[in-house]
């Protein structure tokens, strides 16, 4: 078999995320080395063998791995066929240098749900466009994260809060064009990320992003049975360009921008 290295590595603009990393390596062994930021590694194929603080791990298909920064490990496939991975690298400003013990205690966690999560971020931190998607899911997973490794959260499970969903709903709408960071949200109406995201989503049954998405998409359609066309529209409605637009208008209405407007009669 022909040894591969196939890689593809960006920055998104997302407080926290320091880079990107997917990689498909077939007999290609990371020495010892170290990274200044949290290493969070999942696999899709085959599986990855490394070593953390002198002892042995393994990263099956349904494992979430979260290795913790300044801590030396190594890594090669375990198989003939290598494994494919996407890696987040995130700064300390998503988990703190407090969590690193018990990362180099438990650095593989078996939860669907986390896996499930991750996932998800790593598809809309492919798409530009679509970064408040991006920082909703980061948030949740990092709060996920502190879950595993830090104590577990007081006061039983969090309140409802629709004044503060409705308030970021207000926030939304008046930022329906240029759109808002998660960040500047929760400073905005004076709420953590996490619980701003929990509250909307609670509240509405929809997440943040999804309900950004569907008013602007709503405004798309009136602007496209005016006559307008698709690349205008996705400027004047806050998409970062046509194929962003047409991604979601076809997610919510079945058939491309172009399509709909020759419909109109």
């Amino acid at each position: 078999m022909v040894a591969q290295r196939e890689i593809s590595a960006w920055r998104p603009r997302i407080p926290g995320v320091v880079e990107v990393f997917h990689a498909h390596y077939t007999e290609y062994a990371y020495p010892m080395h170290v990274h200044d930021a949290w290493t969070l590694l999942i696999v899709d194929a085959g599986a990855v063998r490394y070593d953390l603080d002198r002892h042995e791990h393994g990263t099956p298909h349904d494992t979430v791995s979260l290795l913790p920064p300044h801590v030396p490990h190594n890594g090669s496939p375990v198989g003939a066929d290598g494994f494919r991975k996407r890696v987040l690298y995130l700064d300390l400003s998503r988990l703190d240098e407090s969590l690193i013990g018990a990362a180099v205690d438990t650095p593989d966690l078996t939860d669907p749900v986390l896996r499930r999560r991750v996932g998800q971020l790593h598809t809309a931190l492919a798409h530009p466009g679509d970064e408040l998607e991006a920082e909703s899911r980061l948030t949740l997973v990092g709060e996920r994260l502190r879950e595993h490794l830090g104590p577990g959260p007081a006061g039983g499970p969090p309140r409802a809060d629709r004044p503060l969903a409705h308030r970021l709903r207000e926030l939304l709408d008046e930022r329906l064009v240029e759109g808002v960071a998660l960040d500047e949200a929760a400073r905005l109406v004076h709420a953590h990320p996490a619980h701003l995201v929990r509250a909307f989503s609670g509240a509405f049954g929809i997440a943040p992003h999804q309900y950004l998405m569907s008013r602007r998409v709503d405004r798309a359609r009136r602007l496209l049975l005016d006559g307008a066309k698709p690349a205008e529209v996705a400027t004047v409605t806050g998409f970062y360009d046509q194929s962003h637009l047409t991604r979601h208008f076809k997610r919510l209405v079945g058939v491309s921008p172009g399509r709909y407007r020759s419909s109109s009669r």
